[in-house]
């Protein structure tokens, strides 16, 4: 590796003839070099022009080089700072690396090795800045213009991520299955001032309950059959950023209980320790379900409910946001397009209208994966075709039913309106099927056997 042209580098050494050597053979490879004989002199140019580099003596009169190591730190230079010795020992190094600075090389020495050291300073300096850059990227993914909205409603939710984001506030997010919590709880954390922190989701109730307090808590070697080693677990890696919680409803009472106290105390206890220890995490927990209902029914701590339900965000389905749609459409077709390495497709009108006219019960995450397979099966543009059954045979471009392929069965009319008919009802009335029952005029009862005949399974109440 080559270092870079023009960079500059800053010799400070009270030898003229070393200065004068150093200043020929940097030269050679492209540097910019300015010298001075102290480190006085040298924290003078230091703090009135940056360096990429600085070489300098510890022995010296006037400044030597711990005393110049020391100042440039509280100056705030922030070049990387390699010593140079004739009187070197261990001690003497430990001692520089100790005040910040990056490497020691004893003297005499061969040029190869001051090359070779600036070369690896370089190499570490370069990494840093693309860690950064990359870190810079991925907070831009997750800010809210990556959120593709206009919806009012989804503009209030903006708003309310950025009132939120920089307090450790809990954070409840609710929703349907689909609507991007986990992309809100994102947008949380890298719009925050925790960003350079870990954000670790975890779905609880992906994972079994005699797992799932070891995988939160961790666990000290020999606390179970399996426990071959002590292991940290998620609270402890999120330390200083923020922990996500998915599908909280779905956590055991135990477990909730342990929850709360982590929220209170602000500590954890890994399983089988014996003393706790404290932790700086921000939680934010997500649900498709409705807690306040879980509360009552007793499948959920209230003491829990209320800790967490300190600042919430409800998210709205698709289907009542429909003006996003023809937007979330066009950023997927870019999106897994690119994925697939093909050039975005065109969509025809005919199947924009069909997407319009669909409920979207899966909401965004089965509009993204309707997208993605159609693109697979387009060979000249997204059409009615490529669209999957589901949201094909619901409705045509006007509303009305659209029946499968050479069908004519006016019993398959019958049901598929009966389907439209029934789901319009329940989203007008949230799921109450009482209300709805009222709505189409029929009994509760024959609603529930048409729910069960057509398997629509939304859980709804009512």
């Amino acid at each position: 590796m080559e270092l870079g042209a023009n960079q500059r580098i800053l010799v400070i050494d009270d030898e003229e003839s070393l200065r004068q050597m150093l200043a020929l053979l940097l030269s050679r490879e492209g540097l910019l070099v300015e010298s001075a004989a102290n480190g006085e002199e040298g924290l003078s140019l230091a703090e009135k022009r940056e360096y990429d580099y600085i070489l300098c003596d510890i022995m010296m009169p006037v400044m030597d080089g711990i005393g110049f190591l020391k100042k440039a730190h509280e100056a705030g230079v922030t070049a990387p700072i390699i010593m140079m010795s004739a009187y070197g020992t261990m001690e003497s190094a430990i001692h520089c690396m100790k005040e910040g600075a990056y490497d020691y090389i004893s003297k005499p020495f061969h040029p190869d090795e001051i090359l070779l050291t600036l070369k690896k300073a370089d190499e570490r300096e370069r990494l840093k800045s693309e860690n950064r850059r990359l870190k810079e990227e991925l907070a831009g993914s997750y800010c809210f213009r990556n959120i593709i909205s206009g919806h009012p409603r989804m503009k209030e939710i903006f708003d309310q991520i950025r009132k939120v984001c920089d307090y450790k506030t809990t954070v409840l997010i609710l929703g349907e299955s689909g609507t991007g919590k986990e992309l809100v709880a994102k947008a949380i954390h890298y719009n925050s001032t925790r960003r350079h922190g870990p954000f670790i989701p975890i779905n609880c109730g992906a994972i079994p309950e005699n797992l799932l307090e070891s995988e939160l808590f961790g666990h000290m070697r020999g606390a179970f059959t399996d426990a071959t080693m002590d292991k940290a677990g998620l609270f402890e890696l999120a330390d200083n950023g923020t922990l996500f919680l998915d599908e909280i409803g779905e956590m055991s009472f135990p477990l909730q209980v342990k929850l709360l106290r982590v929220l209170q105390e602000g500590e954890i206890r890994r399983v089988g320790a014996v003393t706790p220890k404290k932790i700086d995490v921000r939680v934010i927990s997500a649900t498709s379900k409705t807690l306040s209902r879980e509360v009552t029914d007793g499948r959920f701590r209230g003491d829990l409910f209320y800790r967490l339900n300190v600042f919430t965000i409800q998210l709205p389905p698709l289907r009542e946001r429909m003006e996003d749609l023809p937007l979330l459409v066009g950023h997927f077709l870019t999106k897994n397009a690119a994925k697939l390495g093909i050039p975005p497709p065109r969509m025809t009108p005919q199947a924009m209208k069909c997407l319009m006219a669909y409920s979207w019960p899966g909401n965004i995450r089965e509009l993204e994966n309707c997208i993605e397979r159609s693109l697979v099966l387009a060979e000249e543009g997204i059409t009615l075709e490529t669209l999957p059954d589901t949201v094909r045979e619901r409705h045509d471009a006007t509303g009305s039913v659209v029946l499968p392929a050479d069908s004519l069965s006016l019993k398959v009319a019958v049901e598929e309106m009966e389907r439209r008919l029934i789901r319009k009802a329940l989203d007008r009335t949230h799921g109450n099927r009482t209300h709805a029952a009222r709505i189409l005029e029929i009994s509760h009862r024959s609603l529930l056997y048409k729910l069960k005949e057509y398997s629509i399974d939304r859980n709804f109440s009512g």
